[in-house]
């Protein structure tokens, strides 16, 4: 059996393909079934070492972006997607998988495309409560939908609503379940107050690291401060962080990280009482599955209008707040912590809409799905 996986651009789109793929694993060698063939088709991946651990063949494959503002590179990222398109029909056909399993987004488009023209089955899975124009398209030939928000339903076409399931969002078995117990000592964190986790995206946002700066040393008087950063801004980061903390008592209530590994999000997971984050709807779904009340900035709507919609989603539910990045002040920010952690009846209630929110199995259940519809393809 062969199995092309295809998505990716972000974690986001990346890290549940993973979140599948081990269940891909897991569940054939449960079935004694051959172990099937497994490749990732796109740009160059978000976290190439994950593949490696997974035994995932890797085909380069070009893929040109379609930016909703207005860009010269809009009109050179068609070359680059009809390229793409060309390569991946001939790696398809070299391959010749018996399915394709798609996260959406812009780098799956050329091998989506390659897999209609093929006739190979395709498995599509939506993340955020509106489609991406990507699986939009292509939910009018797959064979089955997933979808993570209850919202995403009623935005595809009625001609394919049951092709639908409600499976949740595939996340890693490694940093699905907190590490409560080390925290404090593996992260070097004062153990005598509550921590605040900001994760600021996978390529970390300069305005929320900018806003949490200006306000880390209020912040530090009463909680240690985890700040995952983006690799690109961590330098700069722990320098004015350094020279802010420095002669105060509260050194080592700051850690700042490019960004987490495994054991390092257990960790923080383990420890945190309120987690102020980007909403991506992996990151949405990762902190459900923690159960951690949040404070959830979204990308502004004329950057990415799916953030904003993923937020308020999650937010309807009752597990989280929401603030805009253009009412996003360091004064904001720091009476909105103090406000959430000073009323433990909201934390207790936020966190059960958060477990609510979150469905458990989902890279399981689309496993389940891939391998169903692969093994027909090869009878």
């Amino acid at each position: 059996m062969k199995i092309v996986l295809t998505g990716g651009g972000s974690g986001g789109h990346f890290y549940p393909l993973i979140a599948v793929a081990q269940q891909i694993r897991a569940l054939t060698a449960e079935r004694k079934l051959l172990e099937p063939l497994l490749y990732y088709i796109g740009p160059t991946p978000f976290d190439a070492p994950a593949l490696v651990e997974l035994d995932i063949i890797y085909r380069k494959s070009p893929a040109g972006k379609v930016r909703r503002y207005t860009s010269l590179l809009n009109f050179f990222d068609i070359f680059k997607t009809g390229w793409g398109i060309v390569r991946a029909v001939f790696q398809l056909f070299s391959i010749y998988p018996d399915i394709i399993f798609s996260k959406g987004g812009y780098a799956s488009f050329p091998t989506v495309v390659a897999a209609r023209i093929l006739r190979i089955p395709v498995v599509i899975h939506e993340s955020d409560s509106v489609p991406g124009r990507a699986n939009v398209w292509a939910a009018s030939f797959a064979r089955a939908i997933g979808i993570a928000h209850p919202d995403a339903y009623e935005a595809f076409p009625a001609a394919v609503q049951e092709n639908i399931a409600l499976v949740g969002n595939p996340i890693r078995s490694e940093i699905e379940h907190p590490t409560p117990e080390g925290g404090h000592e593996f992260l070097r964190v004062d153990k005598s107050v509550p921590t605040i986790a900001v994760f600021t995206g996978s390529l970390g946002s300069q305005t929320i690291n900018n806003v949490l700066l200006d306000t880390l040393l209020i912040l530090v008087e009463k909680y240690n401060v985890i700040h995952q950063c983006g690799k690109e801004h961590l330098s700069w980061v722990r320098s004015i962080a350094d020279a802010r903390l420095r002669d105060t008592r509260y050194e080592n209530r700051y850690r700042a990280f490019g960004v987490l590994n495994t054991l390092a999000m257990r960790m923080v997971a383990g420890i945190t009482d309120v987690i102020v984050a980007r909403a991506g709807s992996s990151t949405i779904f990762e902190i459900a599955a923690w159960g951690i009340p949040s404070i959830l900035i979204p990308i502004p709507e004329d950057v990415s209008h799916d953030q904003t919609k993923n937020a308020f989603s999650y937010a309807r539910a009752g597990a989280a707040i929401v603030l805009k990045q253009q009412n996003l002040t360091p004064h904001i920010l720091s009476a909105e912590i103090d406000r959430l952690m000073g009323d433990e009846a909201a934390r207790a209630s936020m966190r059960s809409a958060a477990h609510s929110f979150y469905r458990p199995d989902a890279a399981k259940k689309m496993a389940n799905i891939i391998l169903k519809i692969a093994l027909d393809h090869t009878e």
